[in-house]
């Protein structure tokens, strides 16, 4: 129960401070949506964990705000950031963490719903979603080899 609670102050934590720093900075749409498009690839798609909880709330918050805030992309940096974005799901997702009770039957579901939502951007043109998908997607990419045994 305690790992539970702790897991949704987290979550509240963080929808709560990205809310406060970008509705100050004027620009809570985007990065609630930059937040919303993480959170949902990340859902599908895993990825690594910062060792402690609260760098990931000050990662989580700080990218989600100052990336949607003052970043824009042109056309075409966008659909080469979507491309890359494309190759590393189909390439490394989902790649959950070890502690996950996700059984592997459905890895190839959760790898389809992935590459569906990393390739919707190429129809929404969005520079927020784009860059939610690149910061989650590099995530994925497995920077250690795993120890084989």
């Amino acid at each position: 129960m305690q790992y539970s609670l702790g897991i949704i102050l987290n979550t509240l934590l963080i929808i709560v401070g990205t809310a406060i720093i970008s509705f100050s900075l004027g620009r809570f749409s985007e990065c609630m949506t930059f937040l919303l498009c993480f959170c949902i690839l990340r859902l599908s798609s895993g990825g690594f964990h910062l060792k402690t909880t609260l760098a990931c709330n000050i990662v989580t918050i700080f990218l989600s705000t100052v990336l949607p805030s003052f970043i824009t992309l042109s056309n075409s940096i966008l659909w080469i950031a979507n491309v890359f974005n494309l190759i590393i799901i189909v390439t490394f997702a989902p790649n959950p963490d070890r502690n996950t009770r996700i059984p592997a039957s459905i890895y190839p579901l959760l790898k389809l719903v992935s590459i569906a939502m990393v390739s919707s951007n190429f129809f929404l043109q969005s520079t927020v979603i784009g860059l939610a998908f690149l910061v989650q997607s590099l995530t994925v990419i497995p920077w250690t080899r795993r120890r084989t045994q």
